[in-house]
């Protein structure tokens, strides 16, 4: 059932096909309903109408001899009588047709002699109310029943009811019962008759919305299926378009569509590959000058003692301009590597705790004593590559040093069973929670009014958090203004799985 609705929620045709059939069952039982009361209802009520005239016209009939037979004797009268008895009888037998006559006059002399009722007719099949209404009427009425026969034997049918007036023996009920069998198996042909009509024409309708489908959705799926393989880089499939309709101009404006963003990822793709050409071929000319820089620098470094202060003090500063310098064209030749997808890990393994420990001991004396450290006594075995994770590491820690004021840095080491997970937590400027996605862009800042004298070159997190993707791992911030930054890495223990648990949290505690 649910890869049914599966089926139904993903294909348009099917879909469309489906509740375009509903509608047309839904609409050919209703119609198929209307016309069958309707000619259900004529075909009884007409035949009711015809037999009602028919019964007037013979009952006025038999009165009018009747009348005219007062003036014989009893015998010509009898005769007159039994010869209407007789022939209603014989119609009946040809029509289907019961005839009851009932006597009025219970105290009259001879009351039962015209008395007639057919021998395995129930009495009761006359409704005692209806006899009531004709005893009290002129009219000639009818009424909707059962007629049932003591054998056993049930019809529908229907019968109507008038008086006689017999001459020296009184008034008489008359009552004729007609069966409806041969109306309601006409009822019952034409039941069929609408029923598979209607199931040919919902067939026939179904038919004509597949073919309508095919002719609106092809284009449709068509224009699906090369978005999918636009999708996987296949940049030169377009739409066949073979007409000059509404699709047609569809299919001609996706196609020019596509033909737009082809060129334009093109042009993305060559600029992309001139700036990564550009960063690294820069990156590595400018090692040779770099080289010359440096070695004069250490030269006139070396000799500061002879110098006047602000000379020295320029050298100093040359020193650790150089040192920035060196760290970018580090970072932009990482940074040319993840662009082109050349990055490669070298997996060993490793204990975690030894190398955040070994991250803070490498910081200088004035900075290490910021830094507490809660890690569990036990070593944490990873299988990883140490010189990216210690990266990621010295970035965090470094970045936590620039924007903490000065204040304590608290980093903590936690485990799950395969998952290990550190967090940097500073107490410094923070940022907005809106800007956490930002701070792994290249050379972002929440402040570019902030000039800083320390810090890295802008890429630091940016690289980090590609290493941390190329062990399929987590690199998440959280921070407030004025509140201080909170960062965790989380990364699988075993090289091929990715992480799914986070051992921190990364909403730090009040007291975190």
């Amino acid at each position: 059932m649910l890869i049914s609705k599966i089926k139904v929620r993903q294909s348009l045709s099917l879909k469309v096909l489906l509740t375009n059939l509903a509608f047309a069952i839904f609409i050919a039982i209703f119609i198929g309903i209307l016309i069958h009361d309707r000619v259900s209802s004529t075909v009884i009520n007409e035949k009711i109408s015809i037999s009602k005239i028919e019964t007037a016209n013979a009952l006025n009939l038999a009165q009018g001899h009747f009348n005219i037979a007062r003036f014989q004797d009893d015998k010509g009268l009898r005769k007159v009588v039994q010869d209407f008895i007789t022939s209603s009888r014989e119609d009946g037998s040809l029509s289907g047709r019961e005839t009851v006559i009932l006597s009025i006059n219970k105290n009259a002399k001879d009351q039962n002699i015209y008395q007639t009722v057919p021998t395995l007719l129930v009495l009761d099949s006359i409704p005692e109310k209806f006899r009531d209404q004709i005893r009290k009427s002129d009219q000639i009425l009818d009424k909707r029943v059962t007629i049932r026969y003591s054998d056993g034997g049930e019809f529908p049918g229907f019968l109507i009811g008038g008086k006689l007036s017999i001459p020296r023996s009184g008034d008489y009920e008359i009552y004729y019962l007609f069966k409806l069998n041969s109306q309601y198996k006409s009822i019952a042909d034409i039941t069929w008759v609408l029923l598979v009509t209607g199931i040919l024409l919902i067939i026939l309708i179904g038919f004509s919305t597949q073919f309508v489908i095919r002719q609106v959705v092809s284009p449709v799926k068509e224009a699906a299926l090369v978005a999918e393989k636009f999708t996987h880089g296949d940049l030169s499939s377009r739409m066949t378009v073979a007409s000059d309709d509404e699709l047609a101009s569809l299919g001609n404006s996706f196609n020019e569509m596509a033909v737009s963003i082809q060129q334009q990822i093109y042009r993305l793709e060559n600029l992309s590959t001139l700036q990564q050409r550009f960063v690294s071929d820069v990156s590595h000319e400018l090692r040779t000058p770099l080289t010359t820089l440096r070695m004069a620098a250490d030269v006139i470094y070396q000799a500061k003692d002879g110098f006047d202060s602000s000379i020295a003090r320029s050298s100093e500063l040359l020193v650790n301009q150089i040192d920035r310098f060196e760290l970018l064209l580090s970072d932009l030749l990482e940074v040319s590597r993840f662009d082109a997808d050349a990055a490669a890990l070298g997996i060993t393994t490793f204990d975690f705790v030894n190398l955040v420990q070994k991250c803070v001991d490498y910081l200088h004396p004035s900075k290490s004593s910021l830094v507490e450290i809660s890690a569990p006594t036990h070593s944490i075995e990873i299988e990883a590559d140490p010189r990216r994770v210690e990266r990621i590491m010295r970035n965090l820690i470094t970045n936590a040093i620039d924007h903490g004021e000065n204040k304590k840095i608290e980093i903590k080491i936690a485990e799950s069973e395969n998952e290990v997970a550190v967090s940097v937590r500073d107490f410094g400027l923070g940022f907005n929670q809106a800007d956490a996605a930002k701070l792994f862009e290249r050379f972002w800042r929440a402040d570019p009014s902030r000039a800083r004298t320390s810090g890295g070159t802008g890429l630091g997190l940016s690289i980090a958090l590609e290493d941390t993707k190329l062990h399929q791992g987590q690199l998440l911030a959280w921070g407030n203004p004025n509140q201080g930054a909170h960062f965790v890495l989380t990364l699988p223990k075993h090289y091929g799985t990715a992480a799914y648990s986070f051992p921190i949290k990364l909403e730090p505690d009040i007291t975190y």
